[in-house]
């Protein structure tokens, strides 16, 4: 078992964990970098990983820093499953429109 640090290094936004198991690749949580242009930058720099190999992301909970990359997750190729509990899903359907909202006016 593998587990590889994405974000949140250096800074407490932009959580990302690769957690890598024989073949099977989930990432837990999905966050965006806040903060200083400096930090928001990295939302548009090139992942180490294609998100088209992910089989499945965690979200530990609904909050932008662990959940608001995931639009751009999907748009880069992402098409596996999302976990997360149920509280965590509702506030995402407020929160992940406005994030995509967010990073298309920024990019």
């Amino acid at each position: 078992m593998e587990l590889m640090f994405l974000g949140a290094t250096g800074t407490i936004t932009g959580s990302k964990y690769l957690l890598t198991s024989g073949s099977k690749r989930i990432l837990v949580d999905c966050g965006l970098f806040q903060g200083l242009k400096q930090l928001r930058f990295k939302n548009w720099a090139k992942l180490p990983i294609n998100p088209k190999n992910v089989d499945a992301v965690v979200l530990t909970h609904a909050h932008i820093d662990h959940s608001g990359y995931l639009p751009l997750f999907v748009k880069n190729g992402f098409s596996g499953k999302v976990y997360c509990s149920q509280a965590t899903r509702d506030l995402c359907e407020i929160l992940l429109p406005d994030s995509a909202h967010l990073q298309e006016e920024e990019a």
